[in-house]
């Protein structure tokens, strides 16, 4: 019976480590979507400039809608045929942190359906626009904050996990040796 607990035990640390790195590719998806939304907000800052033409803007935009197609592609990403990112209310994952299935930890794909839409109606191609994006850019960024932070707690509590496992097989591996000596 020990030793079919410990290949549980070692199945279950493999599928919590790879729930855990489901949610670091995630996180590192939602750290370049923040790089783009930092551009696009000094973009839609230096559009506010009074000194700019509308020549100046139409390249401000341009530059804005190629990050938000860039934006949008990265939405799509997927792990191991598994989006990273869902919609609506339907995204948690159940994730089984004992050898005997009595304990779980329930992980999300980060919804991204709102931000994509707000992300999507920037327009920087005149003062007004701008203005109006900076406002949305700041909201879109602490939303976007407010996921990484969940985003973290979740991966510390899945390493938190996989260190009791370890734990767990260590002395699942030392009674078996105390049993056979």
């Amino acid at each position: 019976k020990f030793n079919a607990s410990i290949r549980r035990t070692d199945a279950t640390l493999a599928n919590v480590n790879n729930a855990n790195s489901f949610l670091a590719t995630q996180d590192g998806v939602m750290k370049n979507a923040d790089k783009i939304l930092n551009r696009i907000s000094e973009l839609a800052t230096l559009a506010q400039d009074v000194t700019k033409g509308t020549s100046d803007l139409a390249l401000y935009q341009d530059e804005v809608s190629i990050l938000q197609d860039q934006l949008g592609l990265m939405l799509s990403e997927e792990f191991n045929g598994i989006p990273l990112f869902g919609a609506g209310t339907d995204n948690d994952m159940t994730v089984v942190t004992s050898h005997d299935g009595a304990q779980t930890v329930g992980i999300t794909q980060a919804d991204f359906s709102t931000l994509e839409t707000t992300v999507d109606a920037y327009d920087v191609s005149t003062y007004t626009g701008a203005v109006a994006a900076v406002t949305a850019i700041q909201d879109d960024i602490q939303t976007l904050a407010d996921m990484r932070a969940v985003n973290g707690a979740q991966q510390s509590r899945l390493t938190f996990a996989a260190d009791m496992l370890s734990i767990n097989k260590v002395n699942l591996e030392a009674s078996v040796s105390r049993i056979q000596d």
